[in-house]
């Protein structure tokens, strides 16, 4: 698969999770989050924004974990996460 039709996949993973209506686990949501900014940053981390300190710590965390994954790899992990979970 050529990179852009890698990111054509990925944008349109990226649509279907963001209209899904599934209710998520919080902990599954972190993945999402972190290869999701991981595949669009390309940096190792970020920091969150947001007035709960608490979360945006599990945020920084799972940015920590995706930190060595090339924005290919986290485009690809975040795609098999749509596919796996977002089923509407």
């Amino acid at each position: 698969m050529t990179e852009q039709e890698l990111d054509k996949v990925f944008d349109a993973a990226f649509e279907r999770a963001s209209k899904t209506k599934i209710k998520l686990p919080p902990d599954l949501m972190l993945h999402f989050y972190a290869y999701y900014k991981r595949a669009t940053l390309g940096r190792p981390y970020h920091n969150p924004s947001g007035e709960n300190e608490l979360r945006n710590a599990f945020k920084i965390n799972a940015l920590f974990q995706v930190q060595n994954l090339t924005q290919t790899e986290a485009k690809l992990k975040y795609i098999e996460l749509v596919n796996k979970y977002i089923t509407d």
